[in-house]
């Protein structure tokens, strides 16, 4: 049971960096970017082509072309939604579905349909404690987590564009009215959106494969995640996504696999009644 939650917590995080992504973009926005996952799963292809085959680059300067890469096309995405955005963050949420098929297409047509594998460049150790095996690329997983969180915070909690990010997300109209800019606030969300996508799609690979579908298909788990957060709060979607990853874990023991997405959709069914405004809405409602 202990290696089982484990398993799950470690998996929960990786959730819940793809569920900030999606959170963050959000609050500031109120368009749920369907094109997420597409655009996670186009980063790691990037480092597969540049750092397979005859290229060879190494790992670390071809994850920073990648990073690039998604930035500019995550800037392109708000670019091209921002007249529609103003008039309806319904259709600018629809056309993301449209964005996400593109980037889908695109992925297909450069690096082809074909199941590959992506690691990290870690050691392989492994370490028993309490009857948990603690592997090398746990650690690695939970360390990248608790620094990315932890700086996303200090961003969002201490510095003039994060306490701009939040007024923005409280109340869009006294912001503009205060002489924000919206558009500044809105490239800052849909920016960390993108790096945080990448941060989560290159830690989940090795755990798995990659495919133009997988990433695509690992944030339905971020999207439970993040309605467990109200799509609201912060330190909700860090709790939603280590939940999700415990009681997916749990399910598919003691269950089956084949049934996950079912699970989640019930899950997901389940907590907008109860919590319509996130599992800590009481304690965070006057908090952006």
């Amino acid at each position: 049971m202990l290696s089982l939650i484990w398993s799950g917590v470690v998996t929960g995080c990786l959730y819940a960096l793809g569920a900030l992504g999606l959170v963050m973009i959000y609050k500031s926005s109120k368009v749920v970017n369907f094109s997420h996952g597409n655009l996670a799963g186009l980063s790691a292809f990037c480092v597969f082509g540049l750092t397979a085959g005859s290229l060879s680059w190494p790992w670390w300067f071809a994850v920073a072309v990648a990073t690039v890469v998604a930035l500019a096309v995550a800037l392109l995405t708000w670019a091209l939604l921002l007249p529609i955005v103003s008039r309806s963050d319904l259709t600018a949420t629809i056309a993301t579905v449209g964005v996400g098929l593109i980037l889908q297409g695109t992925v297909l047509v450069f690096f082809g349909s074909d199941i590959v594998s992506l690691d990290l460049p870690i050691p392989q150790m492994s370490v028993k404690a309490l009857g948990i095996n603690v592997t090398s690329y746990d650690v690695t997983v939970v360390l990248s987590t608790l620094l990315l969180v932890g700086l996303l915070f200090i961003i969002v909690d201490g510095t003039r564009i994060g306490v701009a990010f939040r007024a923005t997300a409280s109340n869009p109209f006294a912001s503009r009215v205060c002489g924000l800019s919206i558009n500044r606030i809105h490239l800052f969300s849909w920016a960390t959106g993108a790096l945080l996508g990448v941060a989560s799609a290159l830690l989940i690979v090795p755990t798995t494969f990659l495919s133009p579908t997988a990433i695509e298909s690992f944030m339905i788990q971020a999207f439970a995640a993040a309605v467990l957060g109200g799509f609201s709060s912060l330190p909700g979607t860090i709790i939603g996504g280590i939940l999700v990853g415990i009681l997916v874990n749990l399910f598919i023991y003691y269950v089956s696999s084949e049934f996950t997405n079912t699970f989640l959709l019930a899950l997901i069914l389940i907590a907008l009644p109860l919590f319509p405004e996130g599992i800590l809405s009481r304690r965070e409602r006057t908090r952006a």
